[in-house]
């Protein structure tokens, strides 16, 4: 079943990926979910460099204790401060396979919240 959910998930991946290319005026955000933490990262593909980072292992992040979906809540908004510190304000969003659901979902919003156009 494991391996049914991995190749389900990557086949979606590879799907959004031919549409959703990150520029230089509107880099691709993605979302990389795992069972206890979650990441986000701000990329420009045409160059291949990561402009931001974000996830729930920081300090910032991991020193409160809230649940999973607060978490994401948290690193949206500081995915949103540092892209706006770097000049970023508009970007692509990929759930890299995921649901828009939950955790990504919250992270989106905040995101947006936090001043990011997309």
């Amino acid at each position: 079943m494991a391996i049914d959910k991995q190749f389900r998930r990557i086949r979606i991946k590879r799907r959004i990926r031919k549409i959703v290319k990150g520029t230089s005026e509107s880099p691709r955000l993605t979302v990389f979910r795992s069972n206890k933490q979650i990441y986000a990262q701000i990329i420009d593909d045409g160059n291949s460099k990561t402009l931001v980072s974000a996830s729930s292992i920081l300090n910032d992040v991991s020193s409160t204790s809230v649940n999973k979906i607060e978490q994401a809540k948290l690193v949206g908004k500081l995915i949103a401060e540092r892209a706006l510190e770097a000049g970023v304000s508009s970007v692509v969003f990929d759930r890299n396979g995921y649901l828009y659901h939950g955790r990504v979902k919250s992270l989106a919003d905040a995101a947006r919240e936090g001043g990011l156009k997309f």
